[in-house]
């Protein structure tokens, strides 16, 4: 029976990767498509999104690499926390618009539990392998109903195979190339794509002087990236500089044509300052309600008196559920713990990443996930997304013991194994030949696991 689930989780999870690329694009449909209103079903999405969770509850069973059981204790301790703050959220919900937010961010919150899974490097190259060969082409439909502001969001995958584009066959580069150009170029004003997919190659700077940046260096960065934001925020907060007013430091007008919320294409200014009034709203309604410690669970959102009004109608109240700033929402819902331990996950994933590994790939992949905890004080929504769960494979790889102590030569064939099945053979003759693996294996259900 075992080998039975085994068999059927191995063969559902890759399909959870189309899953949420479908349903991250869904709010963003143009207007008059048919079918997508019958899809963009709450309750129906909250049915896929249990039965994902679900999933990947089992998988870790199955797939976890045991040998990262140590260093998961912070996880399993954010994860706990989260559930104290959902249960919390029980008592907290009155009307029916907070029990709807309580079981939306409880879904999100959840979502951690994929990093289990994601130590598993087989697993996640499985995930990826389905993306390519089948997600891919239906993105060539997906994006004529889609706005372009929409386009990162589904192709999300491409910008973390960036960090091994030094691996890549020429016509995979090429493929990762100009995907990452259609993202980009087709709305400059959606800052959040841009900088997700342009962040990596500037990452591969590390790669191109790998013999002349030592480890110590690398290091240096990764602290420099958790501390600068802390620096900047306790700025901000004291009013001596404000990061987020641009036109302080930035002279003269950039501006460029982008799609707003209506699917029209107008021009934006891009260096508006979109934060500064959601950080002041996020803290002083936690010091007014004085929530600020334990948070005010999953079921509340943050006093807003500039989105309140659109919710207030129908709530009663001048809030709202969820922010553009992750680390806000974190805050808000799970209070200064929940914000310390979702920190922490990144600190010792990156950490791991950059000082225990044997590739080059490896610690890049260590300084984004680094940068993505950065990134996480500006946008970086933690839903129920495709976004959020390859952040989450992207912590589980750097927690990974196995793909740690692959070497750069070892990444590049399991790379290559996403794009091109033959490669996919090399791995298993060559695991037939590692001492670990005791049989051959054609699936994902068959890949042996090592023993502690």
């Amino acid at each position: 029976m075992n080998t039975v689930n085994k068999q059927i989780i191995s063969h559902f999870l890759p399909i959870i990767i189309i899953l949420l690329a479908v349903y991250s694009v869904l709010p963003y449909t143009r207007t008059g498509v048919p079918m997508v209103a019958s899809l963009n079903n709450t309750t129906l999405w909250w049915g896929i999104s249990l039965i994902i969770l679900i999933a990947f509850f089992l998988s870790r069973y199955y797939f976890f690499d045991k040998r990262n059981e140590d260093n998961m204790l912070i996880v399993w301790m954010y994860l706990l926390w989260n559930l104290v703050s959902i249960i919390r959220g029980v008592f907290v919900a009155e009307i029916y618009w907070d029990w709807k937010a309580l079981i939306g961010n409880t879904m999100a919150l959840m979502l951690p539990i994929v990093i289990f899974s994601a130590t598993n490097k087989m697993v996640v190259q499985s995930l990826l392998a389905f993306f390519i060969k089948y997600a891919l082409p239906l993105f060539l439909v997906s994006m004529l109903i889609i706005r372009t502001d929409a386009y990162g969001f589904y192709l999300i995958p491409v910008s973390f195979l960036v960090l091994f584009f030094p691996a890549l066959t020429k016509r995979q580069k090429m493929l990762l190339l100009f995907i990452s150009a259609i993202v980009i170029v087709a709305d400059l004003s959606a800052r959040s794509n841009v900088i997700k997919f342009g962040v990596p190659f500037f990452v591969l700077l590390l790669y191109k002087f790998r013999k002349v940046i030592s480890v110590k260096i690398m290091e240096i960065l990764r602290i420099a990236i958790f501390v600068i934001p802390l620096i900047l925020f306790i700025l901000g907060v004291t009013g001596t500089f404000n990061v987020f007013n641009m036109d302080e430091y930035i002279k003269g007008d950039i501006t460029v044509v982008g799609m707003d919320n209506y699917g029209d294409r107008v021009e934006q200014k891009m260096t508006t300052d979109t934060r500064t009034f959601l950080y002041k709203e996020v803290l002083e309604s936690a010091i007014n309600n004085n929530y600020w410690l334990l948070g005010r669970t999953p079921a509340r959102g943050n006093d807003s008196d500039s989105f309140g009004y659109l919710t207030a109608e129908l709530t009663g109240r001048y809030e709202r559920i969820s922010n553009e700033i992750g680390l806000a929402n974190v805050f808000t819902w799970t209070g200064i713990i929940g914000v310390v331990l979702f920190s922490l996950i990144f600190f010792r994933a990156s950490y791991l990443a950059v000082n225990r590994s044997k590739s080059i790939y490896a610690k890049m992949l260590g300084i984004y996930v680094a940068f993505r905890w950065l990134y996480s004080w500006i946008e970086d929504v933690n839903d129920f997304s495709l976004n959020y769960f390859m952040l989450m494979v992207m912590i589980g790889l750097c927690f990974s013991e196995s793909f740690r102590n692959m070497t750069n030569k070892d990444i590049t064939i399991w790379v290559r194994g996403i794009f091109d099945v033959r490669y996919v053979r090399l791995q298993q003759y060559l695991y037939k030949k590692n001492k670990y693996a005791k049989t051959e294996y054609s699936s994902l259900a068959n890949v042996p696991q090592p023993e502690k």
